[in-house]
């Protein structure tokens, strides 16, 4: 006979008799209530990792967040949050909508939302983004180009107007080029 009968509870779950016991795999709470962390958690990690042993040459493309802690060289491409961990080396033309440095990053990186270097993070190269936060202790040596990002910028049209063409009253401004 078992302490306080837990074998014979046991046994009879996995006849399938017997109460269902939620476990923390479920999402339940005590009772059977959902846990309002379950939820939380199980949207708030990557839908892909890639572990410090990870060694991978070439293109990756991701739809949903990711996060990399090993070694990659090519290209990546997140549809969504990218997060190059601590340990990761990448070198790689980078492309993502919220993309986070904490490790260090070789190659041309473009965020269509946001570009956070972390304290520990190193970067070397050019970079897109309408948003930019380095943290104290975060490197970056390259060229930053901000605003609208190369998607965007092609949306935008801009028409040159001949000095005839002009409305009245309209003058060039001092950084314009004027045609004949």
């Amino acid at each position: 006979m078992a302490l306080f009968g837990k074998d014979a509870e046991r046994s009879e779950r996995a006849r399938g008799g017997g109460d269902e016991v939620a476990t923390p795999l479920g999402g339940l709470g005590e009772f059977g209530a959902p846990r309002p962390e379950a939820s939380a958690a199980a949207h708030a990690g990557p839908d892909a990792f890639l572990g410090p042993g990870s060694q991978i040459t070439g293109k990756l493309v991701f739809k949903g967040p990711v996060r990399i802690e090993g070694h990659v060289e090519g290209e990546i491409t997140a549809q969504d949050a990218l997060t190059i961990g601590e340990s990761a080396v990448v070198n790689a033309q980078v492309t993502g909508t919220q993309v986070v440095v904490e490790g260090r990053v070789t190659g041309d990186v473009t965020a269509r939302g946001r570009l956070e270097i972390r304290a520990s993070g190193r970067l070397f190269g050019s970079i897109a983004t309408p948003s930019l936060v380095i943290h104290q202790g975060g490197v970056f040596e390259g060229h930053c180009a901000m605003g609208a990002t190369d998607g965007q910028r092609a949306e935008q049209k801009v028409a040159l107007l001949s000095r005839q063409d002009r409305p009245d009253g309209a003058a060039a401004t001092p950084n314009s080029v004027e045609l004949p």
